[in-house]
């Protein structure tokens, strides 16, 4: 009798551990609350019921997709805990637009919002606000961007790196002027060199020097790099429907060719690169005082080269993984470029004497932007841009060395010109393709 007494007492004592051990739940309702920037009397006329919300949990990758109410309330219900990134986004027609505000617009404005690197705990109770903000619509777009480069031992490596922008409008646009750069930020996930913010980004209000009067996050990009399309103001007209390309080197990837020591430099499969001898315009070093271009850096005499305003390295070389975000901007409204101030990024130690300095620019200089990361996703790095410029991001799958490019889809044709599609939102924007300069998505 006592053996069985004890042994139940054992089994009883068993479950008990057990159900204590187990977890109550390791799902969790998420609660998402949406506003408008807009400054509307009423917030719930702003027709939040055609927002697309996106959950996507970055462990997976799976996605989840909800409407809100007309208040923009909803609730992700039964998610797993963990890490996710939310987006939020909508087009209204120029005449919903109009009817909302009041003002015509002249074209269909596109909303978004989103939160990155959201950890979501066992527990967690709190209702994440997303409030959507509206972009500008570029005349030109950055339409294909070719960082990945081509197989190493195969293909050209990073060489035949290039960088597509589109006139999408319906009028004669000219490339004269036009700025080309990168943004510089945090880079790798686990830096902690410097001061950053809550969102993970580099903090740039500490850097040295830095004025307090002004934000510097929020109203102003740094530069990794400058670059600018040469020309008087109508050199190099670029047609409705029509782009240019910018090549890291404007040679056929395709072919031998001899590099600036003599070698002969040759490609074991040709259909891995691409043929970039009738680029528009490429970024040459080796008229940089002081610089020394790789080997491989070979001027085409019969393409234009661009400017160079700031630069790094011994070439143009786009990071293959992913890590570059990419604007492109024209000297308006009153901005002197040689003006604009420079600051090292927010080191907690002294810079040293090799340190850089990064061109600051304000963000309402921007005429377009595309964010990318790389194709895993423990690899990927604070987002650089405000959602109303890039409130997503793109990546090619393959990842670095695959001969992919990341290029916007077309929305739709008229009388033959292929518009693309332009949400400020890359994650909805963008698809992968082999990379193919001039060509589409579709």
């Amino acid at each position: 009798m006592m053996k069985k007494f004890i042994l139940l007492f054992v089994t009883l004592a068993s479950l008990a551990a057990c159900k204590k051990d187990r977890p109550e739940s390791t799902t969790v309702d998420l609660q998402v609350q949406l506003s408008s920037a807009l400054s509307l009397a009423d917030q719930q006329s702003f027709p939040f019921d055609q927002v697309k919300v996106t959950l996507i949990n970055l462990r997976n990758q799976s996605t989840s997709e909800l409407t809100p109410d007309a208040s923009g309330k909803l609730t992700f219900t039964g998610i797993a805990a963990g890490d996710y990134n939310i987006n939020a986004a909508v087009t209204l027609s120029r005449s919903d637009y109009e009817a909302l505000t009041g003002t015509d617009p002249g074209a269909d404005v596109s909303f978004n919002a989103s939160q990155n690197n959201l950890n979501i705990p066992v527990g967690f109770s709190e209702t994440i606000s997303l409030e959507l903000v509206n972009g500008t619509s570029g005349a030109f777009l950055i339409k294909q961007v070719y960082y990945a480069g081509s197989d190493t031992k195969n293909g050209a490596n990073f060489r035949d790196q290039f960088l597509e922008i589109y006139n999408n409008t319906d009028e004669v646009l000219y490339a004269d002027g036009l700025y080309v750069s990168r943004l510089w930020g945090k880079q790798r996930p686990e830096d902690k060199a410097d001061y950053y913010q809550e969102n993970g980004q580099l903090d740039w209000s500490k850097s040295r020097g830095m004025p307090s009067d002004i934000d510097a996050n929020k109203d102003y990009v740094y530069l990794r790099d400058l670059f600018q399309v040469p020309g008087s103001g109508n050199e190099y007209p670029v047609n409705p429907g029509e782009s240019i390309i910018i090549a890291q080197n404007a040679l056929n990837h395709k072919v031998p060719f001899t590099n600036n020591k003599g070698d002969e430099v040759s490609v074991k499969d040709p259909d891995l690169t691409v043929d970039l001898s009738d680029a528009d315009f490429e970024v040459y070093y080796g008229d940089i005082p002081g610089k020394t271009p790789f080997a491989t850096d070979i001027d085409n005499p019969s393409v234009p080269n661009m400017l160079p305003i700031n630069y790094d390295g011994n070439d143009w070389i786009l990071d293959s993984n992913g890590k570059d975000s990419y604007i492109i901007f024209k000297a308006e409204n009153g901005l002197d470029v040689t003006t604009l101030n420079a600051y090292y990024e927010p080191l907690i130690a002294e810079p040293g004497p090799s340190a850089k300095t990064y061109i600051q620019l304000p963000v309402d200089a921007i005429m377009d932007a595309v964010e990318a990361q790389p194709n895993l996703a423990e690899d990927r790095i604070p987002k650089k841009l405000r959602p109303d410029f890039d409130a997503g991001f793109a990546f090619v799958t393959l990842g670095r060395y695959s001969s992919q490019a990341i290029i916007r889809k077309t929305e739709r044709t008229e009388g033959g010109r292929k518009i693309l599609k332009d949400t400020n939102n890359s994650t909805e924007d963008f698809v992968v393709i082999k990379a193919n300069p001039r060509g589409f998505a579709d």
